[in-house]
């Protein structure tokens, strides 16, 4: 079968990345737009739809790439050696992000004893790497099964497994059985923000790869369905909307909680990935309404680097200090982020524009890197 590249995942992909970017980059921490932060704990905003959908379109994605390269004959043990080298570089990416600058710029302190070990990326790794191996190895109904075997697992260890000190079935910060095997295992490498439990830890990892999963039964039906784009649309709003529901039911009993990754978040963020991409299938894919998702679509290409490459970007500004005078006429050791701001941005706008006013502009300075590498057909994939 003929594997056709879905220019609109890879639209759906540039706007989920140019958003992380966005609530990445804020010009001060303490002055951003509520929907550009996390919800405080239990519910959701606009920025905790972005990693959800990043790994909803891995799940997508890897079922298109696993049909071109076996078109071209690939074995299945030659895709699974694939995976994990990709895994492992991903992994890797996501340690060198924890780990820069290395105690090599000001200001910045570096012990390889302590440096976070779960993070984004290495999220995302495991969860490739798992939801790639079920894929090859199971049918569609074997995945369902799969999925829904992850969410009683991790419903039943929240619910029923006692935590020392605290009762079971709580989902309190730091109180919950999530957080408890994270102070087990992964202590002195977690969060410096939490430093007792992180939002990328092991048991929140297990909702996270059905997220996964249920990208790839996304995929899966796109490439074989006999259906038309359109139907395809108007079924991924019904499935999506199905999913909302189910996700805003289960709110009743377990949080839809980002940080713990619950089953309710897992199920009403895929609901929101499925609608908010039928979106983008069908005005793109269904309709041939491009040139407005064309941005998108640059960044899209070169995600993982436009990612990593902003995190080096910004944390280079956030450290890298200068002496410069102030205008009480003494001297202070200021970054080079602060500089900008100082001079750009809040001079002209509220705190809480200002603050917008650098993510954007950081965002532009990304694109610009992006556009001319995709001008230039330079895409790298790791």
């Amino acid at each position: 079968m003929k594997t056709e590249r879905l220019i609109s995942l890879d639209a759906f992909r540039g706007f989920t990345i140019a958003g992380m970017i966005l609530v990445n980059n804020p010009g001060f921490w303490a002055d951003i737009y509520p929907q550009l932060r996390h919800a405080e704990w239990n519910g959701w905003t606009f920025t905790d739809w972005i990693f959800p959908f990043f790994l909803w379109i891995v799940g997508v994605a890897m079922t298109f790439s696993f049909a071109a390269r076996s078109s071209k004959g690939d074995s299945r043990s030659k895709l699974l050696l694939n995976v994990f080298r990709r895994s492992a570089i991903i992994f890797a990416l996501g340690l060198f992000l924890a780990g820069f600058p290395f105690g090599l710029l000001w200001n910045h302190n570096f012990n390889l004893g302590s440096i976070r070990i779960p993070g984004v990326l290495q999220r995302i790794a495991v969860c490739y790497l798992i939801s790639s191996i079920v894929f090859l190895y199971t049918s569609r109904r074997g995945q369902i099964i799969l999925i829904i075997l992850l969410f009683v697992s991790y419903w039943f260890m929240m619910f029923y497994i006692p935590v020392p000190e605290f009762s079971a079935g709580l989902f309190e910060k730091g109180k919950n059985f999530a957080a408890y095997i994270d102070s087990l295992i992964l202590s002195g490498h977690m969060w410096s923000a939490t430093k007792t439990w992180d939002p990328e830890g092991i048991i929140s990892t297990i909702p996270a790869i059905a997220t996964t999963l249920m990208g790839a039964l996304t995929g899966d039906y796109l490439r074989r369905s006999e259906h038309s784009k359109i139907e395809k649309s108007a079924w991924m709003f019904v499935s999506g909307a199905a999913l909302l529901l189910i996700g805003a039911i289960l709110d009743m009993w377990m949080p839809i909680n980002k940080s713990l990754w619950t089953v309710s978040y897992s199920i009403f963020m895929g609901g929101w990935a499925l609608c908010i991409f039928g979106i983008f299938y069908f005005l793109i894919d269904a309709k041939s309404i491009k040139a407005w998702a064309h941005p998108f679509v640059v960044y899209g290409m070169n995600a993982i680097f436009v990612f990593v490459l902003s995190g080096v970007i910004g944390k280079t500004l956030g450290i890298w200090k200068f002496n410069v005078q102030l205008t009480d006429g003494t001297y202070a050791n200021v970054s080079i982020k602060n500089i900008i701001m100082q001079n750009i941005f809040e001079p002209y706008f509220s705190p809480l524009n200002a603050s917008l006013g650098f993510a954007i502009s950081f965002i532009m300075v990304m694109y610009l890197i992006i556009w001319i590498m995709y001008k230039k057909k330079i895409f790298i994939k790791v």
